[in-house]
């Protein structure tokens, strides 16, 4: 399904589920089948978190997205409902990876101040790098024990990169939903994360 040379073949929306689904039945090689149709928009959503590393980061985007890979050959028996599913979980596991990577690299520092944080309607984490990073993960933690979908739209906005309508189709939600929950998730964590400061 791929084309002979460079770019993979455009894989159809109904290709892209159906590999999905087999996947999630138990076909370990539907991953791999379904890798090239996927692999621009993990590289896309991999770029739009690496663009807030620091200049010296030594972790790259296309290690990124190959650390997503090796994750998800681990994953077993999810029921995969769309596109949109998967790559909200691509970015769940992209955020677990780069959070780990700032609490490697000690950037969280106990008692210090964390810088302040734009939660922009653009939905990008473009300025948050290495204890900010961290902020954020906790903040969200935090927010997912009082209201875990206003969390995951967070999740899927801020550090994936959805769009609304992406995150509405990933949540099984309406539009007005996921810009209501983001609204109010917002404004809940820059109360949270300026308590920091």
């Amino acid at each position: 399904m791929s084309a002979a040379r460079g770019e993979p073949a455009p894989a159809s929306v109904s290709e892209v589920t159906r590999l999905l689904q087999a996947w999630g039945s138990g076909d370990q090689d539907a991953l791999q089948r379904l890798m090239p149709f996927v692999y621009n928009e993990l590289h896309r959503l991999a770029h739009h978190y690496m663009a807030a590393e620091q200049s010296a980061q030594t972790l790259q985007t296309t290690a990124l997205v190959h650390e997503v890979y090796l994750r998800l050959v681990d994953v077993k028996n999810v029921d995969w409902q769309n596109r949109a599913h998967f790559y909200g979980l691509c970015a769940r596991l992209m955020r677990r990876i780069l959070v780990d990577f700032a609490r490697s690299r000690n950037y969280q520092k106990r008692g210090g101040h964390f810088a302040h944080i734009e939660l922009e309607e653009a939905a990008t984490v473009s300025a948050v790098v290495g204890s900010e990073l961290v902020a954020v993960d906790e903040a969200l933690k935090q927010l997912a024990t009082v209201d875990a979908r206003k969390s995951a739209v967070v999740e899927l906005r801020f550090f994936g990169g959805l769009t609304v309508e992406e995150t509405a189709a990933a949540l099984s939600v309406s539009v007005e939903t996921v810009l209501r929950d983001w609204k109010l998730a917002k404004a809940w964590l820059l109360r949270e994360l300026g308590s920091e400061t």
